[in-house]
């Protein structure tokens, strides 16, 4: 829950994410910039060589230009005297082992990469801005091949040893040599190389200005002389060495976690850090169970829960806390583009390869009763990989749209030329008879047939039976209802749960049949699109059905050649929307109409809220309001 509320709601952050570390802030004030070269202020100063033009800034955007000028003071949403102190008290569900984020096996704590700061930060009010953290400054060619970037000179890591070009390149060599496999494939080709202690150059093989901006605007920087005699890909038991405003202080491996902010933390005075990170320590408990940790919440044992279970929202959230006004309740409704939640087929399985297969178990799967049943009509459902944006597709594609569908006619759904996916809403008696009759049909032209009220496969004979992978602890209601539903058909699930470091496993080796997924929201397409659903990511934990083809990755390969031509890209978008969603390569489960959160009202806030996070990290501690609290809850 701590990653979800301190990366906003605005999920293209995880694609960003994804393409500078996989394995999955900022602008100082100039007096405070020492070193060379600084623009006066973050509009872009250009001078053309012969063959490309050369950009020099302290502030960048992937489109048009940042809000934020070099000059600013502090973010909009953001209360640069807030008082610094108290503590902040967090849960997460689950357990972990160890604390390096990017290891290739194990459960890492949570936050444990929050203590590393990258070269740039994004703000919480914009969607594609990057101002400086451990950089101060960028050169780079506009046509996307190569960048220079400045080191702060005034950055060093916890322990005092100071942050260097040096650790940038050994941070891209470690990536890549220890790093996941998708992060070599996808940045193959690329080179980073320190120039001199506080200058270091990205090249891309070839040029792609999204690519390289996105990848210098959230590189990750490790520490040398922590990691160097490390290995990466393993689990580490220890607290390691970061570079952010917090520090390891307490732990308790799979139980807890303190982290204290540093007094000496080396960007505090930047402009982008003003207002922020104002607790003096914050902690995090872990539970197994969801319903014991919304009790502990309530009894006071922490200060902040996101609930994602509209029932608990509307039936547990009460009392006399609630009605004290010990405990606040907000809902903000969601406007902008959201992570969304699907049931991913397996497509490794041969009983998922046929279309019409996965069709017809979408069509069991009925949204409205369990949303009017369970979930007090809270949700939505999904019907686009980019849902809330303007780039879902609608309708019947438009010229623009069959231009990029008609060459890979031969390899596509038909469907894809006629009206944009849509499930069609059940009555929702929870009976769902309509659309198992048209599943029941749907299976049959695949050659499936009932046999002593079974499912078989009409040539071998199998019965159609599979295992839906759930996390323990999680809310099993609508798995329970579908497994009902599906059992109509003749058809078994079988349904297994297992704990955070199994699922994690079995994600990583595809051993699944189906499990749910969270996608994540994408508030405009950009190439990093490819991770997710690219023929050579195959294999990424990110693309859980396993859904590929030639015209995915081609159409996700052109995006960078429209980024400035908002008609082309949009309809671009579309099109492959349109694929993505008639190959049925998910079941659309829902997405909130509203952000639901609680927190005991020991806090203040700044008046202005980003408009894509909730701004946890730029409240503090009111001591006034925290002694009107009950005094086991202050």
């Amino acid at each position: 829950m701590f990653q979800y509320v301190k990366n906003r709601l605005k999920p293209v952050i995880l694609l960003s994410f994804i393409s500078s570390v996989l394995s999955f802030q900022a602008m100082a004030n100039q007096h405070e910039l020492a070193g060379p070269q600084q623009p006066t202020d973050s509009t872009i100063q250009t001078y053309t060589l012969p063959d490309e033009k050369i950009v020099t800034t302290t502030a960048f955007a992937l489109i048009g230009e940042p809000k934020y000028r070099a000059d600013f003071t502090h973010f909009d949403y953001a209360y640069p005297n807030a008082p610094k102190g108290g503590e902040l008290k967090l849960a997460e569900i689950g357990t972990y082992d160890n604390f390096n984020r990017y290891a290739s096996r194990g459960a890492p704590e949570r936050s444990a990469d929050d203590m590393y700061e990258t070269l740039f930060m994004q703000s919480e009010d914009e969607l594609n801005s990057f101002y400086p953290l451990l950089a101060t400054s960028i050169t780079y060619s506009d046509a996307g091949k190569w960048a220079e970037v400045t080191i702060n000179p005034t950055a060093y890591f916890s322990d005092g040893i100071p942050l260097t070009a040096e650790d940038v390149e050994f941070s891209f060599t470690k990536f890549m040599t220890e790093g996941v496999s998708q992060y070599r494939v996808y940045n193959e080709g690329v080179t980073v190389k320190a120039l001199d202690k506080y200058r270091v150059r990205f090249e891309l093989p070839t040029a792609n200005r999204e690519r390289l901006l996105t990848l210098v605007g959230n590189f990750t920087v490790l520490p040398k002389h922590f990691w160097q005699n490390k290995n990466f890909a393993e689990p580490l038991t220890t607290p390691p060495i970061g570079s952010g405003p917090y520090v390891l202080s307490d732990y308790q491996l799979g139980q807890y976690a303190i982290y204290r902010r540093d007094p000496n933390y080396w960007a505090k005075n930047l402009s982008v850090n003003q207002g922020r990170y104002n607790f003096d320590t914050k902690r995090i408990d872990y539970y197994l169970d969801d319903s014991i940790a919304l009790e502990a919440f309530k009894a006071g044992e922490y200060d902040f829960r996101l609930e994602g279970q509209p029932k608990n929202w509307f039936t547990q959230y009460q009392g006399h806390y609630f009605d004290d006004g010990f405990i606040v309740r907000q809902e903000d409704e969601v406007t902008t583009a959201v992570n969304t939640r699907w049931l991913a087929f397996n497509l490794e399985r041969d009983v998922f390869r046929d279309t019409k297969v996965r069709q017809a178990l979408t069509l069991a799967f009925d949204f409205a009763w369990l949303n009017r049943a369970f979930y007090y009509n809270s949700y939505q459902q999904p019907t686009s990989f980019f849902e809330n944006t303007p780039y879902a597709a609608k309708g019947l594609p438009n010229d623009l749209e069959r231009e990029w569908l008609t060459p890979y006619a031969t390899i596509i759904p038909p469907s894809v030329f006629g009206s944009s996916y849509q499930v069609p809403p059940s009555d929702g008696d929870g009976f769902n008879r309509s659309h198992l009759l048209q599943a029941k049909a749907l299976l049959e032209q695949a050659g499936w047939v009932m046999k002593d009220n079974q499912l078989v496969n009409q040539q071998t004979g199998k019965p159609f039976e599979f295992e839906l992978l759930l996390y323990m602890g999680s809310d099993i209601k609508y798995a329970i209802a579908y497994q009902q539903n599906l059992a109509k058909l003749g058809i078994k699930m079988v349904i297994t749960t297992v704990d955070y470091a199994q699922i994690n496993s079995r994600l990583r080796e595809r051993d699944y049949d189906m499990m749910p997924t969270s996608y994540p929201a994408i508030p405009y397409p950009t190439s990093q699109l490819i991770i997710l659903w690219g023929s050579e990511y195959l294999n990424s934990t990110w693309n859980s059905s396993g859904l590929h083809n030639q015209a995915i990755d081609d159409l996700i390969m052109q995006i960078p050649n429209y980024s400035h031509d908002e008609q082309k890209l949009t309809a671009l978008a579309r099109a492959l929307d349109r694929i993505l969603t008639q190959e049925y390569p998910m079941i659309p489960m829902w997405y909130p109409r509203y952000i639901y959160y609680a927190y005991w009202h020991k806090f203040d806030k700044p008046a202005v809220k980003p408009r894509y996070s909730i701004g946890l990290d730029t409240w503090w501690y009111d001591a006034n309001q925290a002694a009107q609290l009950p005094k086991n809850n202050r």
